[in-house]
């Protein structure tokens, strides 16, 4: 090996030795741990938007736990279905499917039945779904890039091979029997192949179109579901390029990923939606569900914490008009009481 090609070798992105740690007979695993905390700040962040614009402090986790089962739900069985053989042609096990701890979740079935959950929740609680869309929908593309972290973890999701200095190592990963076990092993150190980290393009987009759509929303004060459509419609764009670097297997639609084919009509549905939407943003009324009562009653609760603090005051003040006349009259006394062993002294 040449100074040349070993130096570039070195300069290759290296993949976790493995993506699953055993404590006993509880797996740990990568890509759970991301998912999970991106689904976490998505609800923060989310709520933290939400409460600005207007809404309820507490919505956003009320709505997730309608949305995040359905959104996970849906996110396996689209995985599943673009990726039937996988489970059901030769070779494969249909019971496979339902492991979703393996990894595998399609971000078009996560929003679809995600959205329906949310569109549930939010009939509930009688809010507009639109704007509620418009407060998470940076949380949730930020949640997305976080969990392509656990892809990287499971090596997965990567692209065709590539010379590239930044290329992506990918390990052969054995089990404790020696058996070729990609998700659940560990590395032998074998590079198998050097190929485009996809997933890191994709997590690095995300995070760009997250700082656009929160600088716009914040410029132009968007409402009424156009902020979440611009983030499906970024998200689009740059997954329509990432499909487009990706050689592993994937249904097509006349020649074409079907996830190509989904972003790119995804994409236009979007920019429909953005122009055609209303202007503006929702009256901040409208986001709260707080009865006019409740309001009422957290006005006097506020008017009579007032109340006694002005009366603890003015008790207080009296307390030290009243100490302070006290101890003028023992001054007053003592100053008595010298001058009349003074006059029995004069006499």
């Amino acid at each position: 090996m040449t100074l040349a090609s070993s130096t570039a070798v070195l300069a290759y992105l290296p993949s976790p030795p493995q993506g699953v740690w055993y404590v006993g007979p509880l797996a740990l695993r990568a890509y759970a741990f991301f998912i999970i905390v991106g689904i976490v700040i998505a609800i923060v962040w989310g709520d933290k938007r939400w409460v600005a614009r207007g809404g309820d402090k507490g919505t956003v986790l009320d709505v997730a736990v309608w949305a995040v089962p359905f959104g996970l739900i849906g996110g396996r069985l689209y995985h599943v279905i673009t990726d039937a053989p996988t489970y059901f042609g030769e070779g494969g096990n249909p019971v496979d499917a339902l492991k979703i701890w393996q990894g595998g979740l399609g971000i078009w079935g996560a929003v679809f039945l995600g959205g329906v959950g949310a569109w549930i929740a939010c009939r509930r609680r009688g809010i507009p779904l639109p704007a509620f869309g418009d407060a998470v929908a940076p949380g949730i593309l930020l949640a997305q890039a976080i969990g392509r972290i656990g892809n990287y973890f499971n090596q997965e999701l990567y692209g065709r091979e590539t010379t590239l200095p930044w290329g992506l190592e990918i390990y052969e990963r054995v089990d404790a029997n020696g058996r070729v076990d990609t998700l659940g092993g560990v590395s032998t150190g074998v590079v198998e192949r050097v190929v485009h980290p996809t997933f890191l393009y994709e997590l690095l987009w995300n995070i760009v179109i997250v700082v656009l759509i929160v600088l716009i929303d914040r410029r132009f004060r968007l409402g009424h579901g156009r902020i979440f459509a611009l983030y499906v419609a970024g998200y689009c764009a740059g997954r329509f390029v990432v499909e487009l670097m990706r050689s592993d297997f994937a249904t097509l639609i006349g020649g074409i990923r079907v996830n190509s084919f989904t972003s790119g009509i995804v994409f236009l549905l979007a920019l429909a939606y953005v122009v055609l939407a209303p202007k503006g943003r929702e009256d901040p009324a409208s986001l709260s569900t707080r009865t006019e009562n409740e309001t009422a009653d957290d006005t006097v609760a506020d008017d009579t914490v007032a109340d006694d603090k002005a009366g603890d005051d003015a008790v207080a003040d009296e307390k030290t008009v009243d100490e302070k006349t006290v101890d003028e009259k023992a001054a007053d006394d003592k100053v008595l009481s010298t001058s009349e062993d003074e006059g029995r002294d004069r006499s």
